[in-house]
């Protein structure tokens, strides 16, 4: 009797290859929403990333590809405060972090960037946050 291994095909680091298609899509629709997007001195782009677990969000100036201010939920400023709280309300706060932070170098006007997040649950707090802390977009 004869015994056939089946082998999953992978491409580097170990990813299958419906790991690679899910990764291409995201890509594609990251590139999509920020194309319509960019970010200049006085007004830059105020870019999300979310995780299972934390959310980060960074002001970049396209032009100089440069960060100007960022805020997440591992900032120092943060880190005891937000330890009990739901994520939704850690994106709140992060929000109003940032928004501080921006309005110290004068920064008032913002473009925001999802990037490939649909704008509701943490996202959408985030970016209420920040406009009721001062921000326009």
């Amino acid at each position: 009797m004869r015994v056939i291994r089946r082998v999953v095909l992978s491409y580097e680091r170990g990813r299958t290859l419906a790991s690679k298609k899910i990764e291409k899509i995201r890509a594609k629709r990251t590139k999509r929403v920020r194309a319509r997007m960019f970010g200049t001195d006085a007004k830059p782009r105020l870019s999300l990333f979310r995780s299972a677990c934390h959310i980060y969000v960074q002001a970049i100036d396209d032009d100089l590809k440069k960060t100007l201010a960022e805020a997440s939920t591992l900032s120092k400023d943060l880190r005891d405060k937000l330890s009990g709280m739901k994520n939704v309300d850690q994106a709140r706060e992060v929000g109003r972090l940032v928004s501080k932070r921006l309005q110290a170098i004068g920064i008032e006007r913002v473009v925001f960037d999802r990037g490939r997040y649909l704008y509701h649950g943490r996202v959408k707090a985030l970016a209420e946050a920040a406009r009721e802390a001062g921000l326009k977009f």
